[in-house]
């Protein structure tokens, strides 16, 4: 197993997303590794939990990132994350950005979950990517 492109694959996912204008007026609040301190207002993404599967074979070391992007949004419905989430699972399936370690086969769409957070002050859209990385 290798999990020696994570930190590539973060950042080249922080730079494709926070490259794409149209996602940038999705979310004002911006794109972060962390959610932001104290109670944040507006509509922001998060890049999130991850975890790295074995995909090793006999032609070389490879994994399967399984990771987290968040859009929280203070708005009073969910339209406005679930726009942003949309914009977010157009750009990243099918795209093959580069890592300064490694190589992105594919990336794939798993799984979305949208939910009322903290006492129905915020709506939370969990978006689930799966991403194949050959050493």
């Amino acid at each position: 197993m290798s999990y020696q492109a994570t930190a590539a694959l973060q950042v080249a996912l922080y730079d494709l997303l926070t490259g794409d204008a149209t996602l940038a007026g999705l979310l004002p609040g911006g794109i972060f590794d962390a959610p932001p301190p104290g109670t944040p207002q507006g509509t922001y993404g998060v890049i999130g939990e991850e975890e790295a599967i074995d995909r090793s074979d006999g032609t070389g070391a490879g994994a399967e990132h399984r990771l987290l992007v968040q859009v929280v949004s203070d708005a009073s419905g969910f339209a406005t994350a679930k726009a942003a989430a949309a914009r977010i699972a157009a750009i990243l399936p099918g795209t093959q950005p580069a890592l300064a370690t490694g190589r992105v086969v594919a990336i794939w769409f798993h799984q979305a979950q949208a939910r009322r957070a903290e006492g129905n002050a915020f709506r939370r859209i969990d978006l689930r990517f799966r991403v194949r990385i050959e050493i």
